[in-house]
């Protein structure tokens, strides 16, 4: 079995080697980069099973890139960044991040969290790669929505992971707090709010009308409940 890859985008030189040495011990492969062009160069040619990205790059805006990174290619992203300020980790999980973590950090912690973080996309593959529901056909091994129609429109790992946990549990109520201890992430108000977007953005690619969804409904202070029927193959 091959370890997973792991790969470092992170401007500061003894950042990137002490997270390579640390992950390399805990029995990952890794790959790291100073900059963020040669990091998309190398990722026509390889596909990482987690990236960590530092959000203060010399040659690109980090959030973009993780946005970029979330929706285009589906990839599990977490962001390791001295801004500690709330809204700067609201900003990064609404963008696609699946998770948050500021410097200065364990090692240990980094390892726990990507550890955590990949058991939770082995455990989501547990249902199948497609799911049908209500005229939509979702495809987790390429993160798209089809319509009716077949016209896709491509959603985040992050996105796909909401969306995931709904079709899992159709017509079952989905608290705030079994979302958040199946999903991840520390609970509070940056997580609370990630949600809130990431399940608007689900409603408005599954054309959703906000004021009154049909499929994705709010049980106000208890969680969601998706309503739809649900098959997967």
């Amino acid at each position: 079995m091959t370890e997973p890859l792991v790969t470092i985008l992170d401007d500061e030189p003894e950042i990137r080697q002490l997270l390579a040495d640390t992950l390399q011990e805990a029995g990952f492969r890794t790959m790291s980069f100073g900059r963020a062009t040669e990091f998309e160069a190398a990722l026509k040619s390889c596909q990482p099973d987690l990236c960590l990205v530092d959000l203060s790059l010399p040659d690109r805006d980090g959030l973009t890139l993780v946005h970029r990174l979330a929706l285009e290619q589906g990839a599990t992203v977490i962001i390791i960044s001295g801004r500690a300020q709330v809204q700067d980790r609201i900003t990064g999980l609404e963008l696609g991040a699946d998770d948050y973590i500021i410097k200065p950090f364990d090692p240990s912690e980094v390892v726990a969290r990507i550890r955590a973080r990949l058991r939770k996309g082995k455990a989501t593959k547990s249902s199948g790669d497609t799911a049908q529901f209500e005229g939509w056909t979702a495809h987790f091994d390429r993160f798209t929505l089809e319509d009716i129609e077949g016209t896709e429109t491509p959603f985040s790992h992050a996105e796909g992971a909401v969306l995931r946990l709904f079709l899992e549990s159709p017509k079952r109520l989905v608290t705030r707090a079994y979302m958040q201890e199946t999903l991840g992430g520390a609970a509070g108000e940056s997580f609370d709010r990630a949600m809130d977007v990431r399940i608007s953005r689900l409603r408005t690619k599954l054309q959703e009308d906000p004021k009154n969804p049909r499929l994705i409904k709010t049980i106000y202070g208890a969680g969601y409940i998706f309503l739809g029927d649900v098959s997967w193959r």
